[in-house]
């Protein structure tokens, strides 16, 4: 049976997480005060995913960069694939919030999001 300590951050309350396991078999979770705490550790040792947020560059706006973000979040072993494409993309006005920019970004089956509007 192994440790592993991980800090919650699914709130401000930053919770310190012992996850007691044994190979891919979670024995025990302590140190949460919510439900959140015990889900965030689970998938934390066994699948551990990230919202990337970043920006895009744009062209033909006043505005040089549109902020962007993953939805749902990612694998954390694919954000520098994620990252690659979001370096390569060029978007144009008018773009809303919530616009999606790459669909099934870098095959993760997230999609890459406008956080700001891009008006022309």
């Amino acid at each position: 049976m192994a440790k592993s300590e991980f800090i919650c951050i699914n709130c401000p309350l930053g919770c310190m997480l012992t996850v007691e396991y044994d190979g891919n078999e979670i024995i025990s979770v302590k140190g949460n005060t919510c439900p959140r705490g015990d889900k965030y550790a689970r998938q934390e040792l066994l699948a551990p995913k990230r919202t990337v947020t970043s920006t895009v560059r744009t062209e033909g706006s006043v505005h040089r960069r549109v902020s962007v973000k993953t939805v749902p979040e990612i694998p954390k072993k694919d954000i520098f694939r994620v990252m690659e494409e979001v370096k390569r993309t060029v978007v144009s006005p008018p773009l809303k919030i919530g616009d999606v920019i790459i669909h099934d970004i870098a095959d993760t089956g997230s999609d890459l999001v406008a956080t700001s509007d891009l008006g022309e």
